[in-house]
């Protein structure tokens, strides 16, 4: 090959790709071996400078010398959202099936945009989506695509609301300043995609749990005029608040929606995982009203990042809403007559275009271990949430401030201040013991644990009330 010039040989298969291919096979295997993986801890930008220093060059270096400088001195700047006493924000513990398998997705370079060039890719994908579309309620023809996360989601939802509150009024709203009704509990990527969309958002009133029901919605509607009422593009309710983990009252809310002839999105990003625990299924009662949902694999569906299913009750209003037109895509386009909910372009369901088949990770792991394998996750999760409630209870030093409905124990270290919840923080996370940091509840600062790691045991977690003595 000595006549092939260096740019070109970043594109043979050579004995230097043949040794890091091996090298980085060997380092995903001893990786998803580890139990438990190191919880590491994040670097100041000048200790980073100083450790690693600059990783790019005009010439270029060896890549196992550059895989090294990730394994040896990048890594151990990460958190591991895997580790079982990773309890902060929303964990993730993906299967070792669906790592390796993500793996494949990268090898495999798949442009999963257009069932055109990825149809084999798009219909697992849709398997896995339907999968969890009936474990909600909705209807068989529903369906939907795999996005970034909860934030896309929720925005290529509300997209859609949108664009079918102002198709049905032949025009007459296309001026008008949308309006998004949310539950008070609702995310802060509610807020953010109003931002995007130029829209208004109201938050309904929640209760003393931070659940927000069908009476709340129906007296806060009452005091809206004919006007504002005309604005109202969407309902969005949460199934699984991420600060508490509770679910609204969806039947309530989708009535309402329902009444008002408006669009009902439900924001299940953490929570709607657990529609495959039969214990907790009650819950979501009404979720199968809703014209969209979310929720993301790569949080308690065991998933790695990044993957969101957003499902449509009615795919193609979403293909209204989001498909994109140019003449280079005209190939791509299919005849409306042709048109098959299962086979719609992924690109026309969401805000996107290019995308890679982030749901097929989730689909790996779902068609080898099987569906029942996951209900039986999600509920020993559950179970080991209900031990660490009782912990709590019989501890003298702390106080569980709401009683767990899914997965998220929010509780109280008596007579600490702020300062003191942030010292014991940085403390643990620092002696390799945990992952956990304050959030606030009702205007005082309290700790939260959010667990949805099987790996997760009540002795891990009586380790971290230990450590709060």
């Amino acid at each position: 090959m000595s006549d092939i010039s260096k740019p070109q040989l970043m594109h043979f298969y050579d004995e230097e790709s043949a040794e890091l291919a091996i090298a980085i096979v060997q380092y995903a295997m001893e990786r998803i071996k580890m139990d438990p993986p190191p919880l590491d801890q994040p670097y100041t930008l000048s200790e980073l400078q100083r450790i690693v220093g600059q990783t790019i060059t005009p010439q270029g270096r060896n890549g196992l010398e550059v895989l090294r400088e990730f394994v040896d001195e990048l890594a151990p700047s990460c958190i591991s959202v895997d580790h079982p006493l990773f309890l902060a924000f929303v964990p993730g513990a993906p299967t070792e099936s669906s790592v390796l398998f993500d793996l494949v997705v990268a090898a495999s370079n798949i442009c999963a945009d257009f069932w055109l060039e990825a149809s084999g890719a798009i219909y697992a994908e849709n398997q896995a989506m339907k999968w969890i579309s009936d474990l909600a309620g909705m209807p068989p023809e529903s369906g939907g695509v795999f996005v970034s996360g909860g934030t896309a989601g929720n925005l290529s939802a509300l997209v859609a609301a949108r664009s079918r509150w102002r198709l049905r009024a032949n025009g007459a709203l296309n001026s008008t300043r949308p309006l998004i009704i949310a539950s008070g509990g609702s995310h802060s990527s509610i807020q953010q995609s109003a931002i995007v969309m130029d829209a208004d958002i109201i938050k309904v009133p929640a209760d003393h749990r931070g659940r927000t029901d069908g009476v709340a919605l129906g007296r806060f509607l009452g005091i809206l005029s004919e006007s504002e009422l005309s604005r109202v593009c969407a309902i969005v309710a949460t199934a699984g608040t991420t600060n508490v983990g509770v679910v609204d009252d969806l039947a309530g809310i989708a009535k309402h929606a329902r009444d008002l002839n408006t669009w009902f999105h439900v924001d299940g990003a953490y929570g709607a995982a657990a529609l495959c625990a039969p214990s907790v299924r009650h819950l979501f009662n009404g979720i199968e009203h809703a014209d969209s949902m979310i929720v993301d694999p790569h949080k308690w569906l065991y998933g790695p990042y990044d993957s969101c299913a957003l499902i449509y009750r009615d795919p193609k209003m979403a293909r209204l809403a989001h498909t994109q037109h140019a003449e280079y895509l005209d190939i791509s386009q299919q005849d409306d007559d042709s048109l098959t909910d299962q086979s719609l372009n992924p690109s026309d369901l969401a805000h996107h275009l290019s995308r890679r088949a982030r749901g097929l990770p989730f689909w790996f792991s779902l068609a080898m271990h099987g569906t029942d394998a996951y209900s039986e996750a999600v509920e020993a999760t559950l179970a080991v949430t209900q031990l660490g409630a009782q912990l709590i209870r019989d501890s003298k030093h702390l106080d569980l401030v709401l009683e767990p409905e899914l997965s998220v124990l929010v509780f109280r270290r008596i007579g600490w201040s702020p300062a003191q919840y942030q010292m014991w923080s940085d403390r643990v996370l620092g002696e390799g013991l945990a992952f956990i940091v304050p959030t606030t509840w009702d205007g005082e600062t309290v700790l939260r644990m959010c667990i949805i790691n099987p790996r997760t045991t009540v002795a891990g977690l009586a380790q971290i009330i230990a450590s709060l003595l």
